[in-house]
């Protein structure tokens, strides 16, 4: 077995903190999570993070309805 370097381990996860504006390490309780360095919660991303990641969802979603049935024409 080789030992490799996982950065989504739990001494690398990192949350973002409002009031220190950056990512942090955090304490996790069973409601929310909080920031080591100033106790104040902390979310998975920042605003612009967040807008950042909603919206290449959005592009990758398939655009259009329901494919037209064929040899019928809607009333």
């Amino acid at each position: 077995m080789s030992n490799q370097s996982n950065d989504s381990d739990f001494y690398n996860d990192r949350k973002y903190c409002d009031q220190c504006m950056d990512y942090v390490s955090y304490l996790m309780s069973v409601d929310c999570s909080f920031c080591v360095e100033c106790g104040a919660k902390v979310h998975l991303f920042s605003k612009t993070d967040w807008i950042e990641f909603n919206n290449s969802l959005q592009e990758r979603r398939p655009k259009g309805g329901r494919p037209r049935k064929k040899g019928k024409e809607s009333a």
